[in-house]
């Protein structure tokens, strides 16, 4: 489609929320812009070395140490190696302020980081809906999860999420092709944490083809192969992303256009008509800015970058940014906690071995404070773990050589066991983001400045876990258990979140039920930004069911002129 200037609506953001924005638009009839401040990539064409063998690398698939100098936050960034490293930015990309240490982990391209998110998709349930009502933090959630329920379930059928109906309060089931099966290790655990502790292990929910349906395959995917690439992007569609589902959806409906290169400066509002009319954009390449107007406009741009673009809206009636009357926006920033993480030796099971690279791990549903408040700290964590062996190394057998020894290297060595966190966070008003009032980026734009920390609350969780996994594996029979707490600072979760926060209030809030502006209807937020508290699952598949639910009401909306 041509450029033109006037859309129905625009998306600012081509990820994981904005690309299910764009998909249920254009599905609507609109005639919808996606804003992308990255270059363009497309499925298949821009995966390079998607078949290659690790040989095949210039340095076997490792990153060196000089890439590793000039880019030591990134490549922290798991997954982040010399196979995937196109799929990151470089530090220099867009520099920001660490007030104090934050790892904002970002991938600029048409697609963003729905090319390399983790791909697990475990609902929430009321106990987080709930949490803030009852333990008295952030604010009261604006719906419970009857009201989300048919939006996962919708989001879950076309985008392919695979997993077992367990029955479990604290993690609902839902719309399930068949679940990876566990290996024998994992068989084992499974029965001993239940019989030990009544604590669940299940073959994890993942957004992964393990048996397309007619819409997967529609959609031109296929199944997934087991080969655990999925970051270099999978010439099978074996998991979903933006580039292999919602947006090339949403093209064959003839009414999307995609303008990459794309720097959002801010949210154009018009002072006399009370909304917003447009998006002022910065050509990343030419530095040309143009204005691009619709009547509705969903800011996905990811949740530190959202929170970025609404504070740097600023006009006569809101001089603090888009929405911003009570200094909320940009306040509350949350996280999920991945400090703690274990693993050990297991005997025994020489005789098993598994098919494959799993793609996806098990988890160890939350079992703290559901429903009350039983610990030392608030909220839950999930548990995410798995069985596997290990390729014996030559220092295992110091006596053989030649022949001998390669023979030897052949043979897999002994299983091991391990147990990672995924703590909730709480939200404080001090945990902020805000606009550095000097310093700007190579487009103009004030950088962004980070404020967020660990508090009292992560600490009594980390230790829980800490202590909890290590009981749960010596109960399982592992032995060598090194405990770690890695230390690392906020953001290397790459699950940031609020800012731009739900509420029934507000005064107290920035977003409504459907993730509207309260004081600008015609602007929805609906990407990590959104989020009112973090739960303890992981939250993509939440982003992307608000999206949908948001991006259904503001087409109806508009349908009816109220919007």
């Amino acid at each position: 489609m041509s450029d033109q200037p006037t859309y129905d609506a625009i998306v600012i953001g081509s990820g994981i929320s904005g690309g299910w924005a764009a998909k249920e638009l254009c599905e609507q009839g609109l005639k919808t812009l996606v804003l992308e401040r990255g270059r363009m990539v497309e499925h298949l064409k821009d995966y390079p070395g998607m078949n290659n063998h690790p040989w095949e690398f210039k340095h076997r698939g490792y990153i060196t140490h000089q890439q590793r100098q000039n880019n030591p936050l990134i490549s922290k960034a798991a997954g982040y190696s010399e196979d995937t490293q196109h799929f990151f930015i470089e530090d220099t990309d867009h520099p920001y302020v660490q007030e104090k240490p934050f790892d904002w982990i970002r991938g600029y391209q048409v697609g963003g980081k729905s090319l390399t998110w983790g791909r697990s998709c475990q609902r929430w349930s009321d106990f987080e809906f709930n949490a803030p009502k009852q333990y008295g933090f952030a604010t009261d959630w604006p719906i419970r999860y009857k009201d989300i329920a048919p939006w996962y379930s919708h989001v879950e059928k076309f985008i392919g999420v695979c997993g077992s109906k367990e029955n479990i309060a604290a993690m609902p089931d839902g719309e399930f092709l068949p679940a990876y099966e566990l290996n024998c290790v994992e068989a084992d655990i499974r029965e001993t944490l239940w019989q030990k502790f009544q604590r669940h292990y299940i073959s994890g929910r993942w957004a992964h083809l393990t048996q397309p349906e007619p819409i997967h395959l529609e959609q031109g995917r296929g199944t997934c192969q087991n080969r655990n690439l999925c970051m270099r992007g999978c010439p099978f569609g074996g998991y979903f992303s933006s580039n292999n589902s919602t947006l090339p959806w949403a093209e064959k409906t003839g009414n999307l256009t995609i303008r990459p290169h794309s720097v959002v400066h801010s949210i154009l509002y018009d002072d006399a008509k009370q909304k917003a009319t447009g998006v002022r954009v910065i050509d990343s390449q030419t530095k040309a800015v143009t204005d691009y107007f619709a009547r509705i406009i969903f800011v996905n741009a990811s949740a530190l970058n959202t929170n970025l673009i609404l504070l740097n809206s600023k006009s006569e009636r809101f001089p603090n940014g888009l929405g911003n009357d009570h200094d909320l926006l940009g306040r509350y920033i949350c996280f999920h906690n991945y400090r703690g993480y274990m693993n050990g030796e297991i005997k025994g099971y020489e005789d098993g071995y598994y098919k494959g690279r799993r793609p996806a791990e098990c988890v160890i549903p939350n079992f703290r404070n559901l429903g009350k408040q039983e610990m030392d700290f608030i909220g839950g964590y999930t548990i995410f773990s798995g069985a596997y062996r290990e390729w014996i190394n030559a220092d295992r057998h110091p006596d053989k050589m030649g022949a001998e020894l390669k023979e030897a290297l052949t043979e897999p060595g002994p299983w091991r066991i391990y147990m990672y966190m995924q703590g909730e966070t709480i939200p404080k008003e001090t945990n902020r983001v805000f606009l550095h009032p000097t310093e700007k980026d190579k487009w103009g734009i004030p950088l962004l400045v980070t404020a967020i920390d660990y508090d009292e609350n992560d600490e009594n969780m980390l230790r829980d876990f800490l202590s909890e996994g290590k009981k749960m594996l010596e109960a399982c029979g592992a032995f060598n258990i090194v405990v770690n707490d890695t230390k690392q600072p906020p953001g290397l979760d790459i699950h940031e979140m609020g800012g731009v926060r739900m509420g029934t209030d507000p005064s107290n809030s920035l977003l409504n039920e459907w993730n509207q502006l309260h004081l600008c209807k015609n602007v929805f937020a609906t990407d990590g930004a959104c989020m009112t508290s973090t739960g303890n699952q992981s939250p993509s598949i939440l982003y992307m069911a608000f999206t949908a639910r948001a991006a259904q009401y503001a087409a109806a909306e508009m349908k009816k002129g109220n919007l």
